[in-house]
């Protein structure tokens, strides 16, 4: 057990040694090791041991990211689809909601002296994105450019109500 010292210089707080509570034998400092530390360490090892067997991918779980802002009265939505063609992505209001779906294709060829290499990777997304009450999804306008596809949607103005409480003295 670690010793306690009480001092006038910490303002007489106890404060403990920093001791490792257990010996070191067969696991190293692991047993010393927080729970957190413990977990992220034992985490790292099983990544590392695993990690040759499963190739990953930038296809594995692939969603576009997005933005999604109200600006001068328009609901604005922003996709980042890098390398995606116009013809790929669909974009529809289905029940009060934006839909983004697509299709990512991609086909890498490398040739050389005595080989030839080829990837082709494919994965289709799907977004969805509710709508705020009042968008007029016949206004909808959807442009695209250098991969960046944004969206607008008319969106009445609407101004909170506001009510003033007031503040009563209690004795």
């Amino acid at each position: 057990m670690p010793e306690i010292k009480v001092t006038k210089e910490n303002g007489g707080a106890m404060t403990h040694r920093p001791e490792v509570y257990f010996p070191t034998f067969p696991f190293g400092s692991l047993l010393g090791t927080r729970p957190f530390g413990l977990m992220k360490r034992f985490s790292d090892e099983m990544d590392r041991t695993f990690a040759g067997l499963a190739p990953a991918t930038e296809y594995d779980l692939w969603a576009p990211l997005l933005e999604v802002k109200h600006y001068n009265g328009n609901f604005i939505v922003t996709a980042e689809l890098p390398g995606i063609a116009k013809e790929d992505v669909k974009v529809e209001v289905l029940d009060e909601s934006l839909v983004i779906e697509g299709e990512k294709k991609n086909v890498k060829e490398e040739k050389g002296e005595g080989f030839y290499r080829s990837e082709r990777c494919y994965g289709k997304f799907y977004r969805s994105i509710p709508l705020p009450k009042g968008a007029k999804p016949e206004l909808i306008k959807a442009e695209m450019t250098n991969g960046i596809l944004k969206v607008t949607i008319p969106v009445p103005e609407v101004k909170p109500t506001l009510r003033e409480v007031p503040i009563t003295a209690v004795k």
